[in-house]
């Protein structure tokens, strides 16, 4: 699907991301700004007929608002999954201006909003994007958890490194393993303005045991780079993957919410890991 209101160019260009804005308050959808992921994918040597994963972005929006036929606002929470096959990703400040234009728009029902929303989000990525939505009348509710698995964050290391260094990954002798390793130290910028943007991540995989201390200096190694979320999830499967060449692999970055979204990106080497489960992290 495409759209013609949409753009598909550099962030840096024409992108409502880092400038004052005016917030609209109707309906308009021609504010969703996407941008081409193949741009950052051919850095990293992906090419788009060969991805070497699966997976998805999966948003949660916690400031959805719009009117009923009556002019009574209506307030939810959102779950959008965005495909990680689809051209395009979503910027996130247009995301959410796009978010707030429903806030004076009236519309019959919950679900002539989520056709709204399933119509123009699948637009500006190209591809089909699932949106649930729920009325806080409805008392929806949310699993806040960790996962399973081993905490690095207590390895005793020293950090000297702040751009992304794959060199630090590394595999220890010894049999195959299957485990789950993850942490809250991963911090990287927003491409275009610089701010912080804060994540637990997951690596789950099957292969020979990846050095846990190099592991973790890996992930503190993204402190002071600047990439959008999906982009750094990718790159740290990528460069997982080519240094350590586990049978199987899984990234899962929960992001702290910023203009009341976070973006969750996750990326698999098959079905074997399946969709990822929507449980908060403690910061979200």
């Amino acid at each position: 699907m495409t759209s013609t209101t949409h753009h598909a160019a550099d962030p840096s260009h024409a992108s409502p991301l880092g400038k004052a804005t005016e917030y609209q308050s109707h309906y308009a959808p021609e504010l969703l700004y996407p941008i081409p992921r193949q741009l950052k994918r051919s850095e990293l040597g992906i090419a788009d007929a060969a991805l070497p994963f699966v997976g998805e972005d999966l948003w949660n929006a916690y400031e959805l608002s719009w009117l009923n036929g009556k002019g009574k606002p209506v307030v939810a929470v959102g779950t959008f999954r965005v495909p990680a096959t689809s051209p395009n990703l979503i910027e996130s400040k247009s995301f959410k201006l796009y978010l707030n234009s429903f806030n004076q728009t009236a519309f019959d029902s919950l679900e002539a909003v989520s056709a709204a929303m399933t119509r123009d989000l699948s637009a500006a990525a190209g591809s089909p994007v699932t949106v649930a939505l729920e009325s806080l009348s409805q008392r929806p509710q949310a699993s806040i958890g960790t996962p399973d698995g081993v905490l690095l964050d207590d390895l005793d290391i020293a950090c000297d490194r702040y751009q992304p260094a794959p060199e630090l990954l590394s595999c220890r002798p010894g049999e195959a393993v299957e485990e789950t390793l993850h942490s809250h130290l991963l911090k990287s910028n927003c491409l275009v303005t610089g701010q912080p943007d804060w994540a637990m991540v997951v690596i789950r995989y099957r292969g020979a045991p990846i050095d846990r201390a190099g592991l973790l200096r890996y992930i503190v190694s993204f402190r002071n780079h600047n990439e959008f979320h999906e982009q750094c999830v990718e790159r740290i499967f990528t460069d997982i993957r080519q240094r350590c060449r586990p049978e199987t692999l899984a990234v899962y970055a929960r992001y702290t919410r910023r203009g009341g979204l976070d973006i969750n990106p996750f990326r698999s080497t098959g079905e074997c890991y399946g969709r990822p489960e929507n449980t908060r992290e403690i910061r979200q």
